[in-house]
């Protein structure tokens, strides 16, 4: 039993490290595929080849136990399907038990998406030049949370009006820099070169805050958090970057236009914001002739 364990470590670090390197999958969703599978295999405790529908069904059984959302369970399903695939395609395993599992139904949850007037709330807030930053790129570039912590300072052309950032899968996309986002990387440029020299800071990173010390996504996430607070709001990052597609597509942009700026590989996923859009229309209406 314990060999059969190492093995099954072993062969989960190989498909691990095929994720990193050949499919070019971003750090925390390779983490994520490790937890999800070191818990199934740690539940199974047999060989990789002997794993049955019984297993899975028994697997799935105690999640929905545990309380897991459908999300949840889903996204480890979807995991085990990626893993067998691989397994089999490698002859490790002979036989696939996920081909036939069936994914949960999952209630389409629309996006929250703020207003004009909260964007611009939260700007006249009292902010660092640093911050006022971050939220033209979270919401005027549509920028995911992990993108802007890790953009550097030669991903951006000001002259040229674009920046240049890697997505999910590490696909690189270009995204034009609108004026507002353009003026505010002006004034924090030259206060980045400031602190560089100040704190003898070795690092390309765009964003530094006054402190000297590297901004991180959870420092993102913390600041979105208490300006959604004074908007009495519940917000993240990436409700700036829903608010980016729904505004451009509620103001006739191509649906293919932001597919490309948002960086979505699949157009259905960008057409969820037109969902919003029709909704926000609804609300308005029945606001004004109510």
């Amino acid at each position: 039993m314990f060999y059969n364990a190492c093995m099954s470590v072993q062969i989960l670090s190989e498909y691990l490290e095929y994720l990193e390197i050949e499919k070019g999958l971003s750090t925390n969703t390779v983490n994520a595929y490790r937890r999800d599978l070191s818990d199934f295999l740690e539940f199974c405790n047999c060989e990789l080849n002997l794993v049955s529908r019984s297993h899975l069904n028994s697997y799935i059984f105690k999640l929905r136990e545990k309380k897991y959302s459908p999300t949840s369970v889903a996204r480890k399903i979807a995991s085990l399907r990626g893993f067998y695939k691989w397994l089999c395609a490698n002859e490790i395993c002979t036989s696939n038990p996920t081909l036939t599992l069936e994914q949960p139904k999952l209630p389409q949850k629309l996006p929250k998406v703020m207003t004009i007037e909260e964007i611009e709330s939260i700007l006249n807030q009292n902010l660092t030049i640093e911050q006022k930053v971050i939220v033209e790129l979270l919401y005027g570039c549509g920028l995911r949370v992990s993108e802007l912590a890790n953009l550097e300072i030669s991903n951006i052309d000001i002259n040229a009006k674009y920046l240049q950032c890697l997505g999910k899968g590490s696909k690189e996309r270009i995204v034009p820099l609108g004026k507002k986002a353009i003026s505010a990387l002006k004034n924090y440029l030259p206060q980045r070169d400031y602190l560089i020299i100040k704190f003898h800071i070795n690092s390309k990173q765009l964003l530094i805050n006054e402190n000297g010390r590297l901004v991180t996504r959870q420092d993102i996430y913390n600041f979105i958090s208490e300006q959604g607070k004074k908007i009495h709001k519940h917000i993240s990052p990436h409700t700036l970057r829903h608010s980016f597609a729904t505004h451009l597509l509620e103001n006739g942009a191509d649906l293919r236009i932001v597919q490309e700026l948002l960086g979505h590989s699949d157009v259905s996923t960008t057409q969820l914001y037109t969902h919003i859009s029709k909704k926000r229309l609804k609300e308005v209406y029945f606001a004004i002739n109510s």
